[in-house]
């Protein structure tokens, strides 16, 4: 048996395993075969991803991170604002209000804003976003990759968002062939007329790369459309983003050259929903041929 927690951050929902504060042991990394038959929803716990959390001195911890299909990510700044969140609850602050948690993208420095509230912060972006045109099932979609942490391309969507086709169109242009062997994060957005003064909003619908299927909300993809709302003078900070789970995510920060932010946070909801033992049964699945239907 596994101990774990379920957490959600606006609806981006991760299986948490904790490493001991002991010296009697540390929590071994499932294999992705575990990973992937644990966050299988309707045959397991089912989640978006899972992380594992250890605590690396005072107020710091460092999560590892790997997404449903078992591979290891780089970052994900819910999942991010979740492993604060949760260091938070076992006392990892040691009293104060923020955390670092260090991701295979560097370090971030978290805040607890309210008792479901995270705001992580994030560097800068290395490069602005770049104007991209690809060719799929003949037509050609014009957007923007942004690299935050992990590639996404961006692609505003001038009809009704509820309508945007992410569920067929997101696997193509996740796996277009011009967007290198990895891929891309692929995040359908409109962009909101900003009201009078500072501010801005919009809104996001993202299909995930390693889910391989559209989450209820991607914090890098919130990013991602906020930095091309900033390049394009479409909005200033802070940005609020509305999420396909129906959460807004705040992105905030100063503004810096070029419509880039200089520095920027993202925040929201970060909220721990469970915790429990992962039984074997956890991680079997019915054998292949099973799976057709």
């Amino acid at each position: 048996m596994t101990s774990f927690y379920k957490l959600s951050g606006a609806g981006n929902d991760f299986i948490a395993l904790v490493e001991p504060t002991t010296p009697e042991g540390a929590v071994t990394a499932p294999s992705a075969d575990e990973i992937r038959a644990w966050c299988r929803r309707g045959l397991s716990l089912g989640a978006d991803g899972l992380f594992l959390l250890a605590r690396t001195g005072p107020a710091a911890a460092r999560m590892s991170y790997f997404n449903a299909d078992g591979g290891a990510a780089a970052l994900c700044l819910n999942g991010t604002r979740c492993a604060a969140r949760l260091a938070f609850e076992l006392g990892w602050a040691d009293g104060g209000a923020a955390v670092t948690v260090e991701t295979g993208a560097g370090r971030h420095r978290a805040r607890r804003l309210s008792d479901t509230e995270v705001e992580v912060e994030v560097p800068p972006l290395a490069r602005p976003p770049e104007p991209r045109e690809l060719a799929v099932e003949g037509r050609r979609l014009r957007g923007w990759t942004v690299g935050v942490g992990v590639p996404h391309l961006v692609l505003e969507w001038p009809e009704e968002l509820a309508q945007a086709p992410v569920a067929s169109l997101g696997p193509l242009l996740r796996r277009h062939p011009d967007l290198g062997p990895e891929g891309a994060n692929v995040d359908f957005v409109r962009f909101d007329r900003p009201a009078a003064g500072r501010g801005g909003r919009i809104a996001v619908r993202s299909y995930e790369r390693g889910v391989e299927a559209e989450t209820l909300a991607c914090g890098t993809g919130v990013l991602a459309a906020a930095a091309v709302a900033l390049a394009g003078g479409r909005a200033g900070l802070p940005i609020e983003a509305t999420t396909r789970g129906g959460f807004v995510l705040t992105v905030g920060g100063e503004a810096g050259a070029g419509g880039r932010p200089g520095s920027w946070s993202l925040a929201g909801d970060a909220r721990i929903v469970a915790r429990g033992t992962l039984e074997r049964e956890a991680a079997a699945l019915p054998a292949p041929e099973c799976l057709r239907g």
